[in-house]
Formats: C-alpha cells, structure tokens, sequence
C-alpha cells in the first residue's frame, strides 16, 4: 500500500486531512512533526497489546450482556430482554433466573433493600410501623447478644422498652457488675 508522504517533507504523513469547499477538494498530508506545527493534536500511540487488550475487556462484557439478554427463564420462558421492554415479569420464577439482573433494580427501588417492604395502609398507620421496629430491633438485640456486644444490646432493649414495655426478652437485663435479683 502506498502511504503518502508529507507535503513539506519526506517523511511518512501522520495527519490526512480532506476538506471540500465550493466543490473543491483539498487534501493535506502532515508528518508528525509538521502537524504539531500546525497545532494538531497528535493522540500517544498505545503499544498493540493495550489495543489488544482494551479490545478483549470490550468484546467479553458485550457478551456477557448478550448471554445475560438471552437467558430464560425455566417456568415461563420470559428472557430479560422481554423484561427490560415490558417491565413486566412472567411468573415467580422469573425472579430466580433473573436475581443477578433484578437485584440491583430492586435495591435502587427500594432504597437500598433486597426484599419488599409494602406499603403501609393509611388506617392502620403509626401501629404497623411501630411493630415493624419492634420487630427489627428485636433481631437487632439477638445479633448483638450472639456477637456480645453487651453495650449495644442494653442500648437496644432500653429503646424496646421505650416503645413496648411489655415486649418479650425486654426483660431488665442485670448491669455489669450486679447480681440478678430472681436468683437470689
């Protein structure tokens, strides 16, 4: 192949340029040092196994993501694709064959959590989420019981008794320290 040399030299052209104007074609043929005369902005060559390699990484994730796209679901046949153009799922199923997908979709709809709260409905208001706290602060004060994290869990059940005095395992828990009264 015959590449074309620089119109103010002999050395090999780095820079083509074609312009047309009023139907006039003009070409302009720069070395490398002539173009950085000329301003043009000459982008670093990468050695060929970065271009290799950058080509690879990209080549590989787009097929990922067509495998990803093709993949089916065994109950209803639904693929992921279908999902993504109708926002709809096929069966319960579906959630399992397409978790690595969904997963980050729900946690971005649900602030974060893998598992759907609900709503609560407006009669029964405070009392529901009063009860889900309650809930969740009592697993809270079983993990810190398990870990032995004492502070933490004195912590917990105060704020327990603090929203349901007769809540079970509230029960006053013996400071550090203090014998328990009942094995007296």
């Amino acid at each position: 192949m015959n590449h074309p040399k620089c119109d103010h030299c002999d050395k090999p052209a780095v820079v083509h340029e074609v312009t047309l104007k009023n139907g006039v074609k003009t070409e302009i043929h720069l070395c490398h040092d002539h173009a950085q005369e000329a301003g043009v902005s000459m982008p670093t060559h990468q050695p060929i196994n970065q271009l290799l390699t950058q080509f690879v990484i990209s080549h590989s994730s787009r097929a990922k993501a067509k495998s990803r796209s093709r993949k089916t679901c065994s109950g209803c046949g639904m693929t992921f694709a279908r999902f993504r153009q109708t926002g709809a799922l096929g069966c319960p199923d579906c959630y399992e064959a397409f978790d690595d997908q969904l997963t980050p979709l729900i946690k971005r709809a649900q602030n974060g959590a893998t598992q759907h709260r609900g709503k609560t409905p407006n009669r029964a208001g405070a009392s529901v989420d009063r009860q889900l706290l309650i809930t969740q602060l009592v697993k809270e004060l079983d993990q810190a019981v398990g870990a032995e994290q004492y502070e933490r869990a004195a912590q917990l059940r105060d704020r327990l008794q603090e929203l349901n005095p007769g809540v079970a395992g509230a029960d006053p828990v013996p400071e550090q320290g203090q014998s328990d009264p009942s094995n007296s």
